[in-house]
């Protein structure tokens, strides 16, 4: 059977939008931000850790697009595999489109 992954699409992106995975996410930032409205010094901590970490994003991004570029041929097939088994376990593994609590 052909895959339903296209070639432009991310299998990190396919996986962060299976329900058992968003609705994850969605309880941890729930968390956090709760945690962070009712502990003023943990937010100024979060507000930091958060600040660092879109730093050190932006600047490992920015280190490794050429690297990427090179490398673009390589991500493509790999990141094909991936679909294909992520199809895989979608179609074997029905519970991951439901949400947690179901």
């Amino acid at each position: 059977p052909m895959s339903i992954c296209h070639v432009q699409e991310n299998v990190l992106q396919r996986v962060l939008q299976l329900p058992v995975v968003s609705s994850t996410c969605e309880t941890l930032q729930r968390t956090y931000s709760s945690t962070k409205e009712a502990h003023p010094l943990m937010a100024s901590v979060c507000q930091v850790y958060e600040r660092g970490v879109q730093g050190a994003g932006a600047l490992a991004m920015w280190g490794m697009e050429p690297v990427v570029r090179r490398l673009e041929p390589q991500f493509a097939v790999a990141n094909n595999l991936a679909c294909r088994g992520l199809d895989h376990l979608e179609e074997k593994i029905p519970a991951l489109q439901y949400p947690v609590d179901k």
